[in-house]
């Protein structure tokens, strides 16, 4: 099996878009009318959801009407989001064709088509012409990323002269290797973490300047714990990302708060710009 179907595999098999659905409804939430404001418990598959991808979004200077890329968008939460909120117009990209079926799906029942895209791909061979647009991001996916080079290359190549480019991750620590599962690893196979200052310098080699790296852990080590507080206590919503992490959800998430807790990862946020 390719690197790249062992990755798609990994994070999503089925029909995706049902279960979603089906959760919805056990949830009192009717798809007919549902928001995005109701569907951000699972829309935001990555680490700390909906609260990081509105951190995010707040530290970038998004104006209306521009055209962004997200690449690894997932079932395309913080892409609707973003379109939403700042009045632009995003193309997502992502390795997993259920998340793509489903996104575009979840893009339909809240009106967003004309705003938001979803197309299957790959992060290191982006289908998109040079310099078309105005800033990307990816979050929590070059975990998954083998050749991060070519990743970054890519994400400078489609950007637009003085566009900016967002990378959230976790990125390796300074104390042994990861305790696993992970959200992107079973039992580390397909993952690639590298350290932070080993990503940065990767941004520098493709090009990328004013590059500003943000150490993230301990607000996602908080949000871990509380998820496990929650979950501890019989109150983990019905709709929530447990929906796609699956039946090993529970021990995922202790790992990802030991981890962080053991620095065996260190999560962050990094803001660059591609140069005129």
């Amino acid at each position: 099996m390719s690197t790249e179907r062992s990755i798609s595999d990994h994070w999503a098999t089925g029909d995706v878009f049902s279960r979603i659905v089906d959760a919805m409804q056990a949830a009192g939430i009717d798809p007919a009318t549902v928001t995005i404001e109701q569907l951000a418990p699972v829309d935001h598959f990555h680490a700390r959801g909906f609260p990081a991808t509105v951190e995010l979004a707040d530290a970038l200077p998004i104006r209306a009407g521009q055209r962004l890329v997200d690449i690894g968008c997932g079932i395309g939460g913080p892409a609707r989001y973003l379109a939403r909120r700042f009045g632009c117009v995003v193309d997502g990209l992502d390795i997993t064709a259920p998340f793509v079926e489903a996104g575009n799906k979840l893009t339909a029942l809240v009106g967003l088509q004309d705003a938001v895209t979803i197309v299957l791909g790959d992060g290191q061979k982006l289908p998109y012409p040079d310099m078309t647009f105005d800033g990307g991001y990816a979050q929590h996916v070059t975990m998954n990323v083998p050749d991060r080079g070519a990743f970054f290359d890519e994400a400078f190549r489609v950007l637009k002269p003085g566009a900016f480019f967002a990378v959230t991750e976790h990125g390796l620590g300074e104390v042994g290797d990861p305790h696993h599962p992970l959200p992107w690893s079973e039992d580390g196979s397909g993952a690639y973490l590298m350290r932070p200052a080993d990503t940065v310098a990767a941004l520098e080699r493709s090009g990328f300047t004013d590059i500003e790296l943000t150490d993230t852990g301990e607000k996602y080590l908080q949000g871990y714990w509380r998820a496990i507080e929650l979950a501890e206590k019989g109150e983990a919503p019905v709709f929530g990302v447990s929906i796609l992490l699956g039946k090993q959800a529970p021990q995922i998430v202790r790992n990802a708060a030991r981890n962080i807790e053991e620095r065996r990862t260190q999560p962050v946020q990094i803001i660059c710009r591609k140069g005129y």
